[in-house]
């Protein structure tokens, strides 16, 4: 019988034991053998998910968050073993990338009656010669990390994606930066600039398109380099992320690369895939194309 894993982050789940029975009356109704991995944290679905591997499992279900999926795709990469979503948390930009039913019934379904697809990851170094780490989605520096850490766990549970919304009213403010940006090794761009952001996959939290070129598939990184001036530059700018407008202008310049070097003049917040890391002023980011094999809907 063929072994499933469901590596499942408890805590965004209001009843575990439920949603677990559900997964194993899935799984044996198709002639599956389950296998379980309750996470509690980023680490642990990491550790989890290699656990699965190496027990035999032939398809793995992520139960969680951007941050759960992030893991267990970096512990995934490589080895064909295909990863199925069920979307838990408050922005699941992965799984919206890939057209992932929202219901968690749904997603079980989609991931146990889908074909495979081959889809590229990013790999990250946050420290020179310091080993990387792997991300599905999106990572950056600068506005954007400080509005992942400015919402919070309590405020997402309370406001949902609209927790980002609030987070970044807060800080708009915040002064831009001097950025120098090198794709592929060809001259730097200097802007100056409130975030960069090096993506995978395009989307925003709500489902709001940011970068509309970002293909998960597409054997490239989108780089969006967000420099709005003041309040009008802002709206502007939400304008055209709701309209999907691809028009670039001063508030946000795009450019497409396989390998991205990007330094801050100063110590700032860093994100990959929603998840806060260390502060640092540089990010540098290699593209592996088609090294995760993900579960699409059918």
């Amino acid at each position: 019988m063929a072994l499933v894993a469901f590596v499942v982050n408890r805590t965004l789940l209001r009843d575990p034991r439920r949603f677990l029975l559900r997964c194993r009356a899935a799984a044996t109704d198709r002639g599956w053998e389950p296998w379980f991995g309750p996470a509690g944290a980023v680490h642990d679905s990491l550790a989890l998910t290699r656990r699965a591997v190496a027990a035999g499992a032939s398809l793995v279900f992520a139960a969680g968050g951007d941050g759960t999926v992030r893991a267990c795709a970096e512990a995934l990469a490589g080895t064909g073993v295909p990863l199925a979503i069920v979307p838990l948390g408050t922005a699941n930009l992965t799984a919206r990338a890939l057209g992932v039913p929202s219901q968690g019934g749904r997603a079980v379904e989609a991931g146990f009656g889908g074909r495979d697809h081959a889809i590229d990851l990013g790999h990250l170094t946050l420290v020179e010669g310091a080993a990387g780490t792997w991300f599905a989605a999106m990572a950056g520096i600068g506005l954007d990390a400080a509005v992942v850490a400015g919402a919070g766990e309590r405020l997402k549970r309370r406001l949902g994606w609209a927790a980002y919304a609030a987070a970044g009213v807060r800080r708009l403010a915040l002064p831009p930066r001097e950025f120098t940006i090198r794709p592929d090794g060809a001259e730097p761009l200097h802007r100056r600039a409130r975030s960069v952001v090096v993506a995978n996959a395009g989307l925003l939290p709500g489902g709001f398109t940011l970068l509309p070129a970002a293909r998960l598939d597409d054997g490239l990184l989108d780089v969006g380099i967000l420099a709005p001036s003041g309040g009008w530059d802002w709206i502007r700018l939400a304008g055209r992320v709701l309209a999907q407008d691809g028009r670039q202008d001063r508030a946000l310049e795009c450019l497409q690369a396989r390998r991205v070097q990007v330094s801050a003049d100063a110590v700032l917040p860093r994100q990959i895939d929603g998840e806060i890391v260390a502060p640092g002023r540089a990010l540098t980011v290699s593209l592996c194309p088609g090294t995760l094999t993900v579960r699409l809907p059918g």
